[in-house]
């Protein structure tokens, strides 16, 4: 499958309680890995069939080293747009190991300008793709690949963390937008506090399957054809939330591109896969557990349905 968006940077301090201004802090441990909500889920979507592939900007800084390192020692093949001079985005991010939650603070990819991909041959980008994930961190690339997408049929999902008016027109295209309970459509209530409303937004903007992911809250979902239904959350104890939902976004991309079923068994088992990376501390020690990769093995073990 293919991940379409940001990567940056992530610079983890593992913390037992949060940040202080003004202060210094011992910090309980630490880790250098590649972020963003499109290279997070592109890793999660790698150990679940494999391998995957990830379009992005990454660059030739000197921080792009460690990004690289990391997304080939996971198997993610990357196709890097970075024009010259790119610097990739440097996050912080903190993690509370008491509570598990996390306090992120980053440029994003729009703060660095963007890319749009132009220029950029697609032939072949989609060879052997079976599901195209857009993270909306790089719009005008985002709309390129949600084109060349829908003409070859590849379904695409969208990690709908915020409301972008720039990809209000992408949103014809989209087949499953995975909402966060922060995204809010211009004049309308946090998906979190009313999810069928805001589904209904955008079913009439075009997106056919809308689900509304909540912490620890059961997965809301709904259809363009009117069925709703909820998909309950294993219950963990959470000691890292750190790129969870991009867990969750790379998982039911993967799902989907493995045509493991309805909507409801896809968001089941990301919502699986999600609650293992919350209850293992580290950006990358849940991929190794147990319950990962009896989830990967059961995964690769479906035969694809022929499109």
């Amino acid at each position: 499958m293919l991940c379409v968006g940001l990567t940056a940077l992530d610079v983890v301090h593992h913390l037992s309680g949060p940040p202080q201004w003004g202060y210094k802090q011992r910090s309980e441990g630490g880790e250098l890995v590649a972020g963003g909500p499109a290279a997070n889920a592109s890793v999660t979507a790698a150990r679940l069939l494999g391998s995957a592939r990830l379009l992005t900007a990454i660059g030739l800084s000197p921080p792009a080293g460690a990004v690289h390192a990391d997304l080939a020692a996971h198997r993610v093949q990357v196709l890097d747009l970075a024009p010259a001079g790119w610097s990739v985005p440097v996050a912080s991010a903190f993690v509370d190991v008491r509570t598990g939650e996390r306090t992120v603070v980053s440029p994003g990819a729009l703060g660095a300008g963007g890319v749009s991909g132009e220029g950029y041959s697609f032939a072949g980008l989609l060879d052997g793709m079976r599901a195209v994930l857009l993270d909306g961190h790089h719009p005008a690339l985002a709309a390129r690949v949600a084109a060349e997408a829908t003409a070859a049929e590849v379904p695409v999902l969208l990690d709908a963390g915020s409301w972008k008016d720039e990809l209000d027109g992408v949103l014809p295209r989209v087949s499953v937008a995975a909402c966060s309970a922060d995204f809010r459509p211009p004049g309308q209530p946090r998906a979190g506090d009313d999810p069928l409303s805001v589904a209904t937004v955008l079913h009439r903007r075009g997106v056919r399957t809308v689900l509304v992911t909540d912490g620890p809250r059961p997965v809301v979902w709904s259809t363009m054809d009117g069925e709703r239904g909820s998909v309950g959350v294993p219950e963990v104890r959470a000691v890292d939330t750190l790129g969870a939902g991009d867990v969750f976004h790379g998982a039911l991309a993967a799902a989907l591109a493995s045509r493991w079923g309805s909507i409801t068994a896809c968001a089941a088992l990301a919502a699986e896969v999600a609650a293992a990376r919350c209850a293992t501390l580290g950006a990358r020690a849940w991929l190794d557990s147990p319950e990962v990769s009896a989830l990967a093995q059961r995964l690769r073990s479906r035969r694809p349905v022929a499109r």
